[in-house]
């Protein structure tokens, strides 16, 4: 997932997401079973999910949508060929069919990709969902006007590269062949083993051309899933879905409510105060991208009525420290090594919230299994930081007497990047001698400055969450050399363009076999770890408050929050 906030992508979250949005495995809410709260927990269907949330559900088309599994409140409406798996923790973080039979039958050098649609799909209005309708929904997130969504179809199918989608050139994609109403094969410039991770995007919506409206077509999409789309005010500020009567069910979605009312705009402080107070429509609310803070987790935890209601998720997401090399002295691994030694993380956790909101990281991966997580720890600082390692490292760099050096950080109050994490590196590396001057930024100039090579600062806060529940997409947009943007958003910070990654990368990403690929992820973290471009610092945990009716809370490792599909609210 891209640099931004994880939340308002997945969210990603991300995806969302994001997202994104996080460490160990997720599990349901803390002290109470994942049913949920109330006195009968059995979930059953009926009623209204309210979902109150700060952001807007903006430009709600599968084309514009950067999500992946399928989003959260997108996937009631949008199914795609697969998607996530609908359970808690590490069993959430594997991919599953959704439209299609299975998850994807590739040749033998995963160049190419063939797909069976289930039986007897219907839209909304209840004509068949085909093979062709996916294909176009794919064709036309490539149209300029409906830009936003995750850029791999253009970087993947072959000759896509130049595509500008449906309206500007009817004659499509060729890199994708409908040779039947139920099968669809997808032909790749490169070998792609986590291509069914990708067939989760939303771009994979099938989309009957008949009905398409272009721009317009967010307000009213045709749903493929069990909820359909009846009011959308002010591009997503408030979304309200009902059933959708020839949805015929599916593995995944319970889809248990009667209607989904999302309500968005909304101050986060209001919307954890409504979650507690849990009363009239309240009581069956949940909120999809609103965390407690710090203050309030202090509050809900004195309170074991509150503690029952906060559902605890994590999501592949790390916060970490950034070094240029081509700035000076970064450019001496020492330095940079030096640094990793001083760092004092059980200080930068209590800045980002304390160890209810924040788990410490020594590996840039996430620690979950999906991603590859293997443990090391290269440059130990213990708990509070090894000034002395970290001095005899500056004295061999040639700063005996320390270092000046200027950290650039985001004034938006986050926990993440913000100026009580940079604050607590200035007073952990002060003990090193090393004097740390911050520079905080605007948000939108700190993305700008931070993602650009000629305006790239040589010591930075920066964070990660990954497009899917792999090593890949964490690893690649890092640290593939041949991801290096010139002229545009460059997220390779370190500039790494190092042979051996790069074609460790390429070899890992024609493994079909996701287990063998996430190993290889891990060894690949190790050794670029030892380069020193980063210094990994913490993995957020979610916590997030839900009301009083609500039941069956599923908080899988591919989201880290509560997901609506599987909830019910009687």
């Amino acid at each position: 997932m891209r640099q931004s906030s994880v939340i308002a992508r997945r969210v990603a979250a991300a995806s969302v997401g994001l997202v994104v949005a996080a460490g160990a495995a997720a599990c349901g809410p803390e002290d109470n079973d994942a049913k949920g709260a109330g006195g009968d927990s059995t979930p059953h269907k009926g009623g209204t999910l309210t979902v109150l949330n700060a952001e807007a559900q903006t430009d709600f088309d599968p084309a514009r949508l950067y999500t992946s599994g399928g989003g959260n409140v997108p996937s009631l409406v949008f199914r795609t060929l697969t998607t996530r798996n609908r359970e808690n923790g590490a069993e959430g973080a594997k991919v599953v069919p959704d439209l299609a039979t299975d998850t994807g039958r590739p040749n033998k050098d995963a160049t190419v990709w063939t797909y069976t649609l289930k039986k007897g799909l219907k839209y909304e209005d209840g004509t068949p969902i085909t093979s062709a309708d996916i294909k176009y929904g794919i064709e036309r997130s490539f149209a300029p006007e409906l830009s936003g969504g995750a850029p791999y179809l253009r970087d993947w199918l072959s000759g896509a590269a130049d595509y500008q989608g449906p309206y500007k050139d009817k004659k499509g994609l060729s890199a994708i062949e409908t040779p039947d109403a139920r099968t669809i094969v997808f032909h790749l410039n490169k070998p792609e083993g986590e291509f069914p991770f990708l067939a989760t995007q939303t771009q994979f919506t099938p989309v009957p051309k008949a009905k398409d409206t272009g721009t317009k077509y967010e307000q009213h999409p045709v749903s493929s899933g069990p909820y359909k789309v009846v009011k959308n005010q002010n591009d997503g500020e408030r979304v309200l879905l009902e059933r959708n009567p020839h949805w015929s069910g599916d593995d995944e979605r319970k889809a248990y409510p009667d209607k989904v009312d999302v309500r968005s705009g909304l101050d986060s402080s209001v919307i954890n105060q409504r979650l507690a107070a849990s009363q009239g429509a309240d009581k069956a609310a949940v909120t999809t991208d609103t965390n407690l803070g710090p203050a309030e987790l202090a509050r809900v935890s004195g309170d074991k009525g509150l503690a029952a209601r906060v559902g605890t998720g994590h999501f592949g997401y790390t916060n970490y420290i950034a070094f240029n090399p081509k700035v000076k002295p970064f450019d001496d691994p020492k330095v940079r090594q030096a640094i990793s030694y001083a760092v004092d993380r059980s200080s930068v956790i209590n800045a980002a919230g304390g160890s209810a909101l924040a788990e410490p990281a020594t590996t840039f991966l996430p620690d979950q299994k999906s991603f590859g997580y293997t443990p090391h720890d290269l440059f130990p600082a213990g708990k509070s930081g090894n000034a002395a390692k970290a001095k005899e490292l500056l004295k061999e760099a040639g700063h005996p007497n320390g270092l000046t050096i200027t950290l650039t950080h985001s004034n938006s109050k986050d926990f993440e990047t913000s100026p009580e994490i940079a604050t607590a590196l200035q007073d952990a590396l002060k003990k090193a001698g090393i004097t740390v001057k911050l520079q905080g930024l605007e948000d939108n100039d700190y993305r700008d400055k931070i993602h650009s090579i000629k305006t790239e600062p040589g010591f930075f806060l920066a964070h990660w969450g990954a497009d899917w529940p792999s090593g890949g997409p964490f690893l690649a947009p890092i640290f593939d050399g041949r991801q290096i943007v010139k002229d545009g958003a460059n997220f390779n910070t370190g500039l790494l363009d190092d042979t051996s990654v790069n074609t460790e990368i390429d070899a890992i990403n024609k493994l079909t076999d996701l287990n063998a690929a996430a190993a290889r992820w891990g060894a690949l973290d190790k050794k670029i770890a030892g380069k020193a471009l980063v210094v990994p610092l913490f993995h957020p945990v979610y916590k997030r408050l839900y009301g009083s009716d609500v039941k069956n809370v599923v908080i899988s490792d591919w989201t880290g929050v509560l997901d609506i599909s599987q909830v019910a609210v009687k």
